[in-house]
C-alpha cells in the first residue's frame, strides 16, 4: 500500500535546504521557483557597510542578500529591511531570518516596490541594495514557473521602478548598489540622472581571465545627489580558467567569517 505524504513531506519537496560559509549560514529556497545564484553573493561583498547602517533590500526574494550582510557585518548594521511582492518568497525570507537567528537584525515587508512609500518612510535608509530582474518583459528565456519568471523578468516592476524606489528611500548622499547585465550598462547609466543618482564605482564581472567574450555582469555603486567622479575597479573573474575552479577572490566570498572586519 502506498504511503500518504504528510504536510512536512510536501514542504520538503517544495523547498531545498542549502548553506553557505561552511554551513554557518542556512538558506531555504524553492526547488522549482526562483533560486539565488552567484549574483547574490557578489553584490553584498561589493558593498561598503558602515557603522549603524540602515539598509533596504529591494526585491529581497528569499532574503539571501540580507542573510549574507547580517552574517558578515551584523554588528555594524542598525537595521535591515527586505521588501518583496511575492507572498511565497516573503514566507521563505522570514523563515530564513528565523533559521539563522537574525530576526532581531532584519525584517521582511510584503509589498510592491512601485508603492514603496506605503511601506517605508522617504529617505529613511543609508544604503539601498538591489539585484533586480535582468530581462525586459518578453525577452530572454521564459521560465514556466511564475515565481522564477517574475524574479528574472521585468514583469512586476521595471529597472526604472527600482531606481525610483531607491531614490525615494535613501537619504541624501546615501549609497545605492545594483548588479546588472554588463551589456545593458548604457541603459542603466541613462536613467541615473532622472533619479538624482551619481555613478561612483563600477566593477565588471567576467567568467574567466582567458575569455574573449565580453563581461557578463557589472557591480554598480551610486550616490544620491553625489558629486561627479567615478572609479572603474579591476575586473572580477569568477573562474580561474574555462571549466576551472573559482578564483581566489571568488573563493573568499564563500569562506566563513575569518575576515578581521567581520
Amino acid at each position: 500500500m502506498a504511503s500518504v505524504n504528510t504536510a512536512a513531506d510536501e514542504t520538503e519537496e517544495k523547498e531545498s535546504h542549502d548553506s553557505l560559509f561552511d554551513g554557518e549560514l542556512t538558506c531555504f529556497q524553492a526547488t522549482k521557483g526562483y533560486r539565488f545564484s552567484a549574483d547574490s553573493v557578489l553584490l553584498p561583498h561589493f558593498m561598503v557597510v558602515r557603522e549603524k547602517d540602515r539598509i533596504l533590500d529591494l526585491g529581497t526574494g528569499c532574503g539571501i542578500i540580507m542573510l549574507i550582510l547580517l552574517y558578515r557585518w551584523g554588528k555594524r548594521i542598525r537595521d535591515i529591511v527586505g521588501v518583496e511582492v511575492q507572498h511565497d518568497l516573503v514566507s521563505l525570507a522570514k523563515k530564513n531570518l528565523q533559521a539563522n537567528a537574525f530576526e532581531g537584525g532584519g525584517r521582511i515587508v510584503e509589498g510592491d516596490i512601485k508603492n514603496l512609500a506605503s511601506h517605508v518612510a522617504p529617505e529613511s535608509f543609508d544604503t539601498i541594495v538591489c539585484n533586480p530582474p535582468f530581462y525586459g518583459h518578453g525577452s530572454g528565456r521564459q521560465s514556466i514557473n511564475d515565481e522564477a519568471r517574475f524574479a528574472r523578468h521585468q514583469i512586476l516592476a521595471t529597472l526604472d521602478d527600482f531606481l525610483f524606489a531607491s531614490t525615494l528611500a535613501v537619504r541624501n548622499k546615501g549609497a545605492v548598489y545594483f548588479i546588472y547585465p554588463a551589456g545593458q550598462i548604457g541603459v542603466f547609466i541613462s536613467l541615473l540622472g532622472k533619479h538624482r543618482l551619481e555613478l561612483k564605482r563600477l566593477q565588471f564581472v567576467y567568467s574567466y581571465p582567458q575569455t574573449i567574450n565580453n563581461a557578463r555582469l557589472v557591480l554598480i555603486e551610486c550616490s544620491k545627489n553625489g558629486g561627479v567622479g567615478a572609479r572603474v575597479l579591476a575586473p572580477l573573474y569568477i573562474y580561474s580558467k574555462k571549466n576551472g575552479a573559482y578564483t581566489e577572490e571568488m573563493q573568499k566570498f564563500y569562506k566563513k567569517n575569518i575576515w578581521p572586519e567581520c
